[in-house]
């Protein structure tokens, strides 16, 4: 694997780990938050044999460029990096892989551009219809996603600062996950969460994101769309998922076949970071399904 700078002509310069054959067949690896290309060590080596795979710091995560400012952080702004990554390697079309915000982002590329991505892969991801329709008519979801709400409070970095990067890490982030699994990742984590701006750049992402979540007890005005036919995804897809997620419940998964008719769904006893928790799980289901 090698790790390579790449200027964009989006303006953002990132990190961009690559393996395997330039001539193969793309498969291009997004993470989430507040992790970067590491989320995808275990399956990078393998899925090297068959493809050549890029996978990227995403703006503001770890070393990547963190510009200044909530709009620089739209979802139209990283699938525009994306698309550019692709270009940047000569890749009009690829297979498309995405983790938890890197999932976001893969959804929202494959519905806007279905001429460059030929296969989609989601790991605990949610449909952006399927999530927003779930954080108005589905309560133990919307519970579940107050966290964002707290994202977005503006102080947040203050309350970071206050306990340490290693205490929110301890005392935060590890409550997710299997401490045994983690614990040989912390430093890597601190690293990266540690470079200048990028907690207010990882945070900007929930910041700059669309998505309503209403409080516990409110009752918004519902949007028309959410009643209303939605587009469905031309190409095939693979959604694997982590059954234990404690933040994406269940629920993101009712209804995806009428959003995506080759839709495959592989169900895996794991967490929300089951890229990590249970890799060789994710990789046969990946190599499984590829043609």
């Amino acid at each position: 694997m090698t790790l390579q700078r790449i200027p964009l002509p989006t303006g953002v310069e990132l990190d961009v780990a690559t393996a395997g054959d330039p001539a193969a067949p793309a498969i291009i690896l997004l993470h989430g938050f507040p992790e970067s290309h590491r989320t995808w060590r275990h399956q990078i080596p393998e899925l090297a044999k068959t493809h050549f795979v890029i996978a990227p710091d995403q703006r503001g995560f770890a070393r990547s460029s963190k510009p200044e400012g909530v709009e620089n952080y739209t979802p139209d702004k990283t699938v525009a990096d994306l698309l550019a990554l692709a270009s940047h390697f000569g890749k009009d079309r690829f297979t498309l892989v995405g983790h938890d915000w890197g999932g976001a982002i893969a959804w929202m590329a494959a519905l806007q551009h279905p001429d460059r991505i030929e296969r989609l892969i989601i790991v605990n991801a949610p449909h952006p219809f399927v999530f927003q329709k779930s954080l108005y008519d589905d309560l133990p979801q919307r519970a579940a996603s107050q966290y964002i709400r707290a994202f977005r409070n503006p102080d947040i970095e203050k309350h970071v600062a206050a306990m340490g990067l290693g205490n929110f890490f301890d005392t935060s982030f590890a409550k997710h996950a299997d401490p045994a699994l983690l614990a040989p990742e912390r430093d890597a984590y601190l690293d990266e969460w540690s470079q200048p701006g990028a907690m207010t750049a990882m945070l900007n992402w929930y910041r700059a994101s669309a998505i309503v979540v209403p409080a516990m007890d409110e009752t918004p005005d519902r949007p028309a769309f959410l009643d209303a036919p939605f587009p469905p995804l031309r190409m095939p897809v693979l959604v694997i998922w982590g059954t234990g997620d404690t933040a994406l419940l269940p629920v993101q998964l009712e209804g995806l076949n009428a959003l995506v008719p080759d839709l495959k769904i592989v169900k895996i006893d794991a967490g929300h970071f089951v890229p990590w928790e249970k890799p060789e799980a994710v990789t046969t289901a990946i190599h499984d399904w590829l043609p």
